[in-house]
């Protein structure tokens, strides 16, 4: 994932400023008995060459597919303005964005005021350079700095979280780092985006993970693997992973649920699979 890092990087060169788009109706998983649940959204990482070249016209393709929803990964050098327009004209709403770990407090009190500005409601921490995380030491140091986050993001309004990868089920003198920073954290102020592949990829049973850890997972991440051992990413409805199940175990606190491909070959046909198959789920 040294390339999301990269991507990651750039965010602080975007410009964001003033304002919002109200949150707006998205079209649901189905619950059992055609009950609306979580919106489709999509994690924009997906489609970022896209976006680099044809901003407003990726967006208007993703709405043309069906989502309502979508989560940034860096805003394009568009202005808040330009952003909030585009998002509106084609009914879009963003209640989450992906950010680095900031530097110190003043960094992470104007990615704060940005994000209350765009109108999002998370904003996640979305990768950790290797060097922060080797040690179980290091994970309690993280964990720490998160409730720390989380509570300056509580302040603004604004809920934080922490993106998972396969990275942190590894174990490492009898723990994880993953089980570090749950059991370390503040359910208060700190939540868990689940990225449902990375689980798999990691060894780790997200059901289980779901099950026994109610409410932590406002957020999901949505794409499907190959069998073992391979586990290749794949579009959601094409691998392994039983959705239903997971969406099922989730639904009493789950939010929002982002479809995300991270190297598809096409990245609209990838989008519009994992679309197609998701809104004729029930559960």
């Amino acid at each position: 994932m040294h390339s999301r890092r990269e991507f990651l990087g750039t965010l602080g060169r975007s410009a964001v400023g003033a304002a919002l788009f109200g949150r707006l109706r998205s079209p649901m998983l189905e619950g059992r008995g055609g009950a609306p649940r979580t919106p489709i959204g999509i994690q924009l990482y997906t489609v970022r060459d896209l976006l680099k070249r044809d901003f407003e016209g990726t967006l208007a393709a993703l709405a043309g597919i069906g989502y309502r929803e979508v989560e940034f990964a860096g805003y394009f050098d568009h202005t808040p303005t330009q952003i909030r327009a585009a998002l509106q004209r084609h009914n879009l709403a963003a209640p989450a964005t992906h950010i680095p770990l900031p530097a110190n407090d003043s960094e992470w009190q104007r990615t704060l005021d940005q994000a209350n500005a765009i109108g999002h409601r998370w904003v996640i921490v979305a990768w950790l350079d290797e060097p922060l995380r080797r040690t179980p030491d290091d994970w309690k140091r993280l964990a720490d700095r998160f409730n720390h986050l989380g509570r300056l993001a509580r302040r603004a309004g604004l809920r934080f979280a922490h993106h998972t990868y396969d990275s942190e089920f590894t174990p490492q003198r009898g723990t994880t780092m993953f089980t570090t920073l749950l059991q370390r954290t503040d359910p208060a102020v700190v939540d868990f985006e689940l990225d449902v592949y990375w689980a798999v990829k990691g060894g780790a049973d997200p059901l289980a993970l779901i099950r026994r850890n109610p409410g932590r997972f406002p957020l999901l991440h949505l794409k499907d693997a190959t069998a073992a051992p391979e586990r290749r990413m794949v579009d959601v409805g094409a691998g392994t992973i039983d959705w239903v199940a997971i969406l099922a175990a989730d639904r009493a606190t789950l939010e929002h649920a982002f479809v995300e491909h991270d190297e598809p070959a096409d990245a609209l046909a990838s989008a519009r699979a994992s679309y197609s198959y998701l809104s004729r789920l029930t559960y």
